[in-house]
């Protein structure tokens, strides 16, 4: 039995099967429409969540099984003291795989120690989100042809953005990739991104704060937003929420292929005006995120092509 706790569980064997399958259910859909008859998804969600919740609905069903769980914290039995471990226990008695996101860092990989079934992490605080980072290959893989030979600028909220930090671990295992690290001081990535993962690793970088200067060199513009909810002190946050904003003018100073992505959801950091630009790839990453789930879900269900989960 397999979780997923990080990209880096997959290896760059392992991660490229699981594209090109992700890449076969959206070319021929009907193939996969009945391979999970029978199988329960649990998604175990202590924070808010649209996509990424609905996401994984959509793609187990899809895949023919059924879907069950809770949508907050309030709505389980954390709410009467009841402990992560604990729960999982009790939905592996329930589900066949399951999928959970939680505030607190490290709380998928403590309920993945006591499940008896497949735990993905859907998201735990600041510090990862796997299988959003599995989605950005996907779009950037599916749109660029490739994941090597990248130059990437990774815009905003750089300190919190757990995506951020998941993709960039994920994207040094590819060749010649460079970052372009564009944020307000206050939050630029942790030092142990920055030392433990691009400076140990040897990758390319720089730091800047105008994205205006970033633009005309990339490849990729991976926008994210500044949460709210990572902030403690309000003034902080309304400091910062508007730091950046990707609009129409800017978007004139970038390469005439430039994809522009972000993890969604968007408060302002991307003006509605650049929605209709072909290079703006954000809501075809969502789409691609539920393709990516239902390869995940297969694979973790240990699938075999002619077989049924």
């Amino acid at each position: 039995m397999r979780h997923l706790m990080s990209p880096l569980d997959l290896s760059i064997e392992e991660l490229d099967d699981l594209l090109n399958l992700a890449n076969d259910i959206e070319k021929n859909p009907q193939k996969y429409a009945h391979v999970c008859d029978g199988k329960k998804l649990a998604t175990c969600f202590y924070e808010p969540s649209t996509r990424t919740r609905l996401s994984f609905e959509a793609a187990m069903l899809n895949l023919g099984g059924s879907v069950l769980g809770f949508s907050s914290a309030d709505s389980s039995s954390a709410s009467k003291g009841e402990s992560v471990s604990d729960t999982m226990r009790v939905i592996s008695c329930y589900a066949d795989i399951a999928a959970i996101r939680h505030p607190k860092e490290g709380a998928a990989l403590v309920a993945s120690q006591k499940s008896l079934i497949p735990v993905i992490n859907a998201g735990d605080g600041g510090h990862q989100h796997p299988t959003q980072t599995l989605t950005d290959l996907l779009t950037i893989r599916s749109l660029r042809g490739e994941l090597g030979n990248l130059t990437i600028g990774l815009c905003g909220d750089l300190k919190f953005g757990r995506t951020v930090h998941s993709l960039i671990n994920a994207l040094i295992r590819y060749e010649n990739v460079r970052f372009v690290l564009i944020s307000p001081e206050e939050l630029r990535v942790p030092d142990y991104i920055r030392e433990d993962v691009l400076e140990k690793n040897h990758i390319p970088y720089e730091e800047v704060e105008r994205l205006e200067y970033a633009m005309p060199n990339l490849d990729v513009l991976y926008m994210t937003r500044v949460q709210k909810e990572r902030f403690f002190n309000e003034d902080d946050y309304i400091r910062m929420k508007d730091f950046y904003i990707l609009n129409k003018e800017k978007m004139k100073l970038a390469k005439p292929d430039m994809l522009v992505l972000h993890p969604l959801p968007r408060v302002n950091e991307i003006s509605v005006d650049v929605d209709d630009d072909p290079r703006a790839a954000y809501f075809k990453q969502a789409q691609y995120g539920v393709y990516v789930r239902m390869a995940l879900i297969l694979t973790l269900l240990r699938w075999k092509g002619d077989l049924t989960c």
